[in-house]
């Protein structure tokens, strides 16, 4: 018989070592302490996991999935409320709108013209010069001047409202009312002692009088009235109101910051406990992607309807139509991004806890790719390239290597943020070429013994 060469040894120990994998995978996890003993087969002693395990593990998997939609907008509202740059990064923009600059000029003609009767003014204008003295035909071509001067100052004002909306001096203004209001606003649901405006136990809406005292100090003295520093810091709340309810918004506040806070961590941890305590753990990790991108379809698509309800609802009674969606896709965009990017994760970890499984297509999939890289290593090797020792050593600690990879890209999708499709991508892409790079680069060391013609070689890789 012919000797096989260094690259089909190369090719049958990579197949081999899938088929071992793929044999211990199925002996951990196939047979159970429930099933029957085959007549003649020696008894065992070691534990097997019951159908009990793969009930537990569905429910965890299913409590994960149906709190990751909750997890979404709960993380959402987090920052939301509690990050004042993110609240003013989302909102800012909107006053570069041409929809809403068009609404924010229209409101503001509009409650100038029911404060100020423009016609009637301009009438008692025209009046009080025809009153002097004008004549007959002066006196109706004023007359007939009414209307259209009307219109003209009303088209004027806008025109003039409509300028400074567009203006960078408006987009400053938008945004400091933006940051000032949310400042205030986590002040007061905070109850800290530094707002000027503070929420008693019973409801009671109360101004502190020390910041205000304070800045009226800092504008004396830039005025030059030096007397002020003496004027001392004053301690007192004044109560304007009350509201019973109040109290209650800031529970419902700090519910949703905590529930911003550890929700997502609860979901991964339900889903992550879900596939270690399953029977067979490669299919429950599969069918936990899936479960999960499902749960983040049905996100996407109740904000799809919740668009289609809050425009219907609020355009044109409201607003315009057009400035109802931009609104909608304002406060939405975050967790459509969210839940795009988890999709996203989803399908790459259900396909890669599909190729990592025991599973027929998968192991010769496998086995093609060892095969072609046992058949690049071999041909470097033969025109001199190797990695030595080092490469030893890698083929050694395969295993940790791989783990660290792993856990390197668990981490970038667990906490780098903003979570997006492009990361996602990039990381499991990356992932896959040091994978790729390792098992290129790693050398197995191969010990043929020497033998005769018609025996077989054994092959040993240390």
């Amino acid at each position: 018989m012919a000797r096989p060469t260094t690259a089909e040894l190369l090719q049958r120990i990579a197949a081999l070592e899938e088929e071992n994998a793929s044999l211990r995978v199925q002996a951990a996890q196939e047979p159970t302490s429930t099933d029957p003993v085959p007549a003649g087969a020696p008894a065992t002693s070691k534990h097997r996991r019951g159908w009990p395990w793969t009930l537990l593990a569905t429910v965890l998997i299913v409590l994960g999935s149906v709190l990751a939609p909750l997890a979404v907008v709960s993380s959402w509202a987090k920052v939301q409320l509690t990050d004042t740059d993110s609240f003013v990064a989302t909102y800012a923009p909107l006053v570069h709108d041409a929809g809403v600059q068009a609404f924010i000029t229209d409101e503001t003609v509009k409650a100038v013209q029911e404060h100020v009767d423009i016609p009637q003014v301009t009438s008692q204008v025209i009046d009080g010069i025809t009153g002097l003295g004008t004549g007959p035909v002066a006196t109706k071509a004023l007359d007939s001047l009414k209307g259209p001067l009307a219109q003209g100052i009303v088209s004027l004002m806008q025109s003039t409202v409509q300028r400074f909306v567009a203006s960078p001096a408006f987009a400053q203004v938008w945004q400091q009312a933006l940051r000032t209001s949310h400042d205030q606003l986590v002040a007061t649901m905070q109850n800290n002692p530094k707002a000027a405006v503070t929420v008693g136990a019973d409801g009671s809406v109360g101004i502190q009088l020390a910041p205000i005292i304070e800045r009226v100090k800092q504008l004396l003295v830039a005025q030059g009235l030096t007397f002020a520093n003496q004027i001392p810091t004053v301690d007192r709340t004044i109560t304007v109101a009350q509201n019973s309810s109040i109290p209650t918004l800031q529970l419902f506040y700090g519910l949703a910051v905590a529930a911003g806070a550890w929700l997502p961590w609860v979901a991964i941890g339900l889903l992550a406990l879900g596939v270690i305590v399953a029977r067979r753990r490669a299919l429950a990790l599969i069918w936990a992607a899936v479960a999960l991108g499902l749960a983040m379809a049905l996100t996407l698509s109740a904000i799809a309807v919740g668009r289609l309800v809050f425009v219907s609802s609020a355009s044109p009674s409201l607003v315009p139509t057009r400035l109802a969606q931009t609104l909608y896709s304002t406060v939405t965009d975050a967790m459509i991004a969210t839940s795009v990017a988890v999709l996203v994760l989803a399908v790459a970890v259900a396909l890669v806890g599909w190729f990592a499984g025991p599973f027929g297509v998968p192991r010769r999939l496998r086995g093609f790719f060892g095969a072609g890289v046992a058949w690049v290593r071999q041909s470097a090797e033969n025109h001199g390239i190797t990695t030595g020792r080092v490469g030893e050593w890698m083929y050694a600690q395969r295993v940790l290597l791989r783990t660290a990879v792993a856990v390197i890209a668990a981490a970038v999708v667990l906490f780098v943020r903003p979570l997006t499709p492009a990361l996602i991508i990039w990381t499991l892409v990356l992932a896959a070429l040091v994978v790729a790079v390792l098992e290129l680069v790693q050398r197995p060391v191969i010990t043929v013994p020497e033998t005769a013609d018609d025996e077989t070689p054994v092959v040993t890789v240390s």
